[in-house]
Parts: structure tokens; sequence; C-alpha cells
């Protein structure tokens, strides 16, 4: 494993959100969904993620996530994620998204 110094932790922009909205993302290479989610002050933002194994569509509105905030925009197909959900995978290699035990306000920073 590499060691880094704090300060580049310091660089990322961990950030709570909401998924307010999920379909289905027909284009992706891979299983997908694309997300909207409320970062508060930030606004809304897209994702792609690849949770089709572990999530059903209905189920994520209202869920809190992590996120990165401060990647460059990745284009995927027709679609442009403007933030990097995070997650862990599985035993079997799926995400399992990360996210806090209790609600907090959106937008908030991981520290």
């Amino acid at each position: 494993m590499q060691t880094i110094d704090f300060s580049d932790f310091q660089k990322l922009e961990l950030r709570i959100g909401t998924i307010i909205h999920a379909e289905t993302f027909e284009k992706a290479r891979k299983p997908a969904f694309k997300l909207q989610v409320d970062l508060g002050e930030i606004g809304i933002k897209n994702s792609s993620a690849q949770i089709t194994e572990n999530y059903d569509i209905e189920d994520l509105k209202g869920k809190q996530v992590i996120c990165v905030c401060n990647f460059a925009p990745k284009q995927i197909a027709n679609f442009i994620s403007e933030v990097l959900i995070t997650g862990f995978k599985d035993e079997k290699g799926h995400v399992i998204l990360s996210t806090a035990d209790n609600k907090v306000p959106n937008g908030s920073l991981l520290f």
C-alpha cells in the first residue's frame, strides 16, 4: 500500500448527497444506473453507477451516498457523469454503496 500525506487526502472533496432520481442506463456497456444526487449547496449532480447487482431502482431514491465531487466530469456513452459515487466490492465483486449511519445535511464534507 502506498502512503500519502494528509494534504493529499485534503485534495479530495468527499461529500454526502441524497439520490433523488434513478433510471436504467441503457447505453452503458456494463449494466448501470443513471443517478441524480442532491449535494446541497453544490446542487444536483449526475452520476453513472454500476450497482445493478445489489440495488433496485425503487430502493435508491432517498438513499444518502458519499461522492467524490472534484473529479473532472467524465463522458460515459451519451451521459456526463459529474461526481463519483463511492462504494466497496462485496465477496462477489459487486458494489455496496458508501453511506452514513444517520441522515446528515446534503453537501456535508467528509473529514
